[in-house]
C-alpha cells in the first residue's frame, strides 16, 4: 500500500510538471543574449483555453497572438493587465459569446475592480483584428472599466444583446479606430465619462444607437459611415468642447445627431445627414456650431433648435430634396425634405445656409417666436419660410426664389 502511495505521488507530479511545460510551452522564449527589455509573445494556440492564455501574461503586460479559428465561451473572458496588446487574425478570428445570462464576451478591468485606486488603474491596452460575435441575448461585446489609453482598432463587434463596445470612464485619450460595430441590441459604442476621446474611420450599421458620449469631453468623431439605425445615430449629452465631423450619417429611425443635458462648445461640420427620421437636434445645446453639412431628404426637422437651447451659429449648410437640375431623382416615396425648425429659441446666427425645396418650411418657427437671430445671405428657392416673423432681429440680404 506504501509502495502504491508513493507511485501515485510520483505520477500526480510528473503530470502537474507536463501541464506546467504546456502553459510556459504557449510563451516564446527569447535567445540568450537577446534584446535586453524584450518580453516573449504569448501564442494562444498552445494554451487549453484563450483565458489561460490570457491569465499567463506578466505583471508588466505583454503581446497574445490570437489564431484563426472559432472559439465558443459561455462565461467572459477577463484582462486584468496593463501594456497589453491582443491581436488576432483578422475576420479568420472569431470569438463567439454564447453566454444567454447577459454576460458580456470581454471584460478588462482591474482585480480591484471599481475599488481600485486611481494611481493603480490598467494603462494602454489594445485591441486589434479580431471579430467578437455575441447573440440577442448575451451582454456587452467589449466591456472597458477605469482604462487608461484603451485602443480598439479593426475589431468586428456584432450581434450582442447589450452594447458593441462599452467603455466605462476610461478617462484618459480612448481611441476606437477602423472597427466594424454591427447589429448589437443596445448602442453600438458607449462611452460613458471618457476624456480626449478619438472615434475615427468605423461603420456602424443597425444598432439600436451607434454612439453616446455621455458625462464626458472632448469626443473628436470622424469618417464614420452611420447607417440603418433603429434608433438614433449619435447622442450627446453633458459633454463639451467636442466635434463630429466628415461623417455620412444616413437612414437612422430616429435623429442623425442629438445633443442633451447642459452640452456646449461643440461644433457638428461637413457630414452628410441623409433620409433620416430627423436631422440635429439641438434638445439642451448652448455655444454651438452646425456648418457645411448637407441634409437631404429630412423626413422631419433637419435642424431643429429647442426651447432649452441658445447661442447657436447655423452656417453654410444646405438643406434640399433629391432634385437634380429640375427633375426630382427620389421616388414618391421619398418626397419629404424638411429645414430648420426653432422652438422657442434666441440668440441665434442663421447665415449663408441654402434652403431648397424643403416641406413644410424653410424655417418654421414654434411655440414662443424666436427673438435677437440674425438671418442674413441665406437662399430660399421653392420653400414658404417662417423667418419674417422673427422678433427683435436682423433679416437681411435674403434671395427668395420660386
Amino acid at each position: 500500500m506504501k509502495r502504491f502511495a508513493i507511485v501515485l505521488l510520483t505520477v500526480c507530479v510528473c503530470l502537474l510538471a507536463g501541464l506546467a511545460v504546456g502553459l510556459q510551452s504557449g510563451v516564446a522564449q527569447l535567445a540568450s543574449g537577446g534584446l535586453p527589455g524584450a518580453r516573449p509573445e504569448i501564442d494562444a494556440a498552445r494554451f487549453p483555453s484563450l483565458q489561460a492564455a490570457f491569465d499567463a501574461i506578466p505583471e508588466g503586460g505583454g503581446l497574445v497572438r490570437l489564431p484563426a479559428g472559432t472559439f465558443e465561451i459561455t462565461e467572459p473572458l477577463v484582462i486584468r493587465r496593463g501594456d497589453v496588446f491582443i491581436q488576432g487574425a483578422g475576420g479568420a478570428t472569431n470569438i463567439v459569446n454564447r453566454n444567454e445570462d447577459g454576460q458580456p464576451a470581454l471584460i478588462i478591468q482591474h482585480p480591484d475592480k471599481e475599488k481600485v485606486k486611481k494611481e493603480d488603474r490598467l494603462w494602454r491596452v489594445m485591441l486589434s483584428n479580431f471579430r467578437i460575435t455575441g447573440n440577442e441575448k448575451s451582454g456587452h461585446g467589449i466591456l472597458a472599466h477605469l482604462i487608461e489609453e484603451i485602443f480598439i482598432q479593426g475589431v468586428t463587434v456584432s450581434y450582442h444583446g447589450g452594447d458593441g463596445i462599452r467603455l466605462d470612464h476610461c478617462y484618459e485619450d480612448p481611441r476606437v479606430s477602423d472597427c466594424l460595430i454591427t447589429y448589437n441590441k443596445a448602442v453600438g459604442l458607449n462611452l460613458l465619462g471618457c476624456h480626449d476621446i478619438v472615434v475615427a474611420a468605423n461603420q456602424f450599421e443597425e444598432n439600436q444607437d451607434a454612439v453616446h458620449c455621455f458625462d464626458g469631453f472632448n469626443l473628436c468623431m470622424t469618417g464614420c459611415c452611420v447607417d440603418d439605425h433603429l434608433g438614433a445615430g449619435v447622442v450627446i449629452e453633458n459633454t463639451y468642447g467636442s466635434v463630429v465631423s466628415g461623417n455620412m450619417i444616413e437612414e437612422c429611425n430616429g435623429a442623425a445627431l442629438i445633443m442633451d443635458r447642459d452640452c456646449y462648445g461643440n461644433t457638428v461640420s461637413a457630414n452628410v445627414i441623409a433620409h433620416n427620421g430627423a436631422g440635429v437636434d439641438l434638445r439642451d445645446a448652448h455655444g454651438c456650431t452646425v456648418s457645411a453639412n448637407t441634409f437631404t431628404i429630412m423626413k422631419t426637422d433637419a435642424v431643429r433648435i429647442g426651447p432649452n437651447s441658445g447661442r447657436i451659429t447655423v452656417t453654410g449648410n444646405n438643406f434640399s430634396n433629391s432634385d437634380i437640375g429640375g427633375v426630382v431623382k427620389r421616388g414618391t416615396a421619398d418626397l419629404a425634405a424638411a429645414g430648420l425648425t426653432i422652438e422657442s429659441a434666441n440668440d441665434l446666427v442663421i447665415s449663408g445656409n441654402v434652403f431648397a425645396s424643403v416641406q413644410p418650411k424653410a424655417v418654421e418657427l414654434k411655440g414662443k417666436t424666436a427673438a435677437r437671430v440674425v438671418f442674413t445671405s441665406n437662399l430660399l428657392k421653392d420653400v414658404t419660410s417662417d423667418h419674417g416673423r422673427l422678433s427683435d432681429s436682423v433679416v437681411s440680404d435674403v434671395l427668395e426664389v420660386e
